[in-house]
């Protein structure tokens, strides 16, 4: 039925039809004589193995989603494969979507190659519309694929960086909506910016003809990102949402899908991509939702969004304790952000001295984000670079709750991070005496002459 099992498949099983698979294709054949250019030769018994013997990866010089005629097997793993995801992306949330596909790019690539596709229906269209995120490889998207990023920034409400829905339409307006290739919208992110406004976005992009492309990297485990996804395009119109192969489903890095409500213009966009591609990726993500099963994924979802709620409990108490504030931010499901500002007082360098110390004691993923640092990216300053926002209140610390995500990964990582914590206070509280007594001696030695 092209659908993800119920339950997951044993390993053994997986296996069986993998090798089924691979004996489909060419090179695998006892008898094959081969006399071109690619053939599927591999000297490496061990990368053939690594492979298994899947060798000719997938889609055709001019289609990635297209038959190859000797590649019958690699064919059936690309559109089962596609297949699956798509049963899987609505069953995390967005049920109208029609079309997907996975193309063996991270995020940042897949979302130029949207871009490019773009370019042949919007020829006059130089600029694309981005309210601001802080991550380098969404904002390279739309540089190397040739356009100019007008960065929207966001609007302070609360704790929260939000999207400025009028600067958003007074651009549009100002340069003219013909000149304008799309809205590049994002849905997950780092606290305490928070998912875009994506319905209000959606409906204004609706409302001027501008096509809408939403980065939604690792959203695909949040429900509430993949709600946003249904509820824009039910409103007004989002053109693809691309998402993260190794951040949603655990498997190495390489990966995207690109998914949509049009599948004509999903077509469009795999028949961009020039040449044959890798099937690793591909055979990544069949194997583990094969092993998963919908049941597996779905529990898996639902230990994602308990740990959120712990880590987000604990890590107050955290900040409590040490006199900081673990940030409002009710509108992102994901990531987390407790305030640095006692840090940040006793000096410069203090914020990302902890940022190292964390690090050095094996804790991964945590980001301390200071005031103020500016940032150069492709000739664009940012000021206030990785707090997604010029002038911040406060330096913060980032902790997400991501797929996998373990309650022993939370009890570690607030631990070192108690640990870290007291460290500075310790060394601030000598220095402040040290300060005192340095004062001392000098009134001293000034009354004595």
């Amino acid at each position: 039925k092209g659908k993800c099992p119920e339950d997951g498949w044993d390993e053994s099983t997986i296996e069986l039809f993998l090798h089924e698979l691979a004996i489909m294709d060419s090179n695998n054949f006892l008898g094959n004589c081969g006399v071109g250019e690619r053939e599927g030769r591999v000297v490496s018994g061990l990368v053939a193995r690594r492979h298994y013997r899947l060798i000719h990866g997938i889609g055709r010089s001019g289609d990635i989603s297209a038959v190859q005629p000797k590649a019958a097997g690699s064919s059936l793993l690309n559109k089962l494969t596609n297949s699956v995801v798509l049963d899987v992306i609505k069953l995390a949330g967005v049920r109208t979507v029609t079309s997907c596909f996975v193309v063996p790019m991270a995020t940042g690539m897949s979302l130029t190659l949207c871009f490019l596709t773009l370019r042949h229906k919007r020829p006059k269209a130089k600029y694309i519309i981005w309210p601001r995120i802080d991550q380098k490889s969404c904002f390279k998207s739309m540089i190397t694929a040739g356009f100019e990023p007008v960065v929207i920034e966001n609007v302070l409400e609360g704790d929260e960086l939000r999207t400025d829905l009028e600067a958003v339409e007074a651009k549009i307006k100002a340069l003219g909506a013909e000149n304008v290739l799309c809205v590049h919208s994002t849905t997950s992110c780092f606290a305490p910016r928070v998912p875009d406004r994506l319905e209000e976005l959606a409906v204004i992009c609706a409302n001027y003809d501008i096509p809408h492309i939403v980065n939604n990297a690792y959203g695909v485990q949040s429900s509430k990102c993949m709600h946003l996804i249904q509820q824009g395009a039910r409103v007004g119109r989002i053109d693809a949402f691309v998402q993260s192969l190794d951040k949603n489903f655990m498997v190495p890095v390489g990966g995207a899908i690109i998914a949509g409500f049009n599948e004509s213009f999903i077509q469009e966009i795999s028949k961009m991509y020039p040449g044959r591609a890798s099937a690793s990726p591909s055979l990544d993500v069949l194997i583990t939702l094969l092993s998963l099963g919908t049941s597996g994924y779905k529990k898996l979802l639902k230990e994602r969004k308990e740990m959120f709620s712990y880590l987000s409990s604990e890590l107050k108490k955290l900040a409590d304790n040490h006199k900081e504030r673990l940030l409002d931010t009710p509108h992102n499901p994901i990531s987390l952000a407790m305030s640095l500002k006692n840090l940040d007082e006793t000096s410069d360098a203090a914020v990302s001295q902890l940022g190292s110390m964390l690090f050095t004691r094996q804790v991964s993923g945590a980001r301390v984000v200071p005031c103020g640092s500016v940032q150069t990216v492709n000739n664009y300053t940012f000021k206030g670079f990785m707090s997604h926002a010029n002038d911040y209140p406060c330096a913060y610390l980032n902790a997400a709750s991501a797929i996998g995500i373990k309650k022993q990964d939370v009890d570690v990582f607030l631990k070192r991070l108690d640990k870290c914590l007291k460290t500075f206070l310790k060394e601030a509280k000598k220095e402040k005496s040290m300060n005192k007594i340095s004062d001392a001696n000098t009134a001293t030695e000034q009354l004595e002459n």
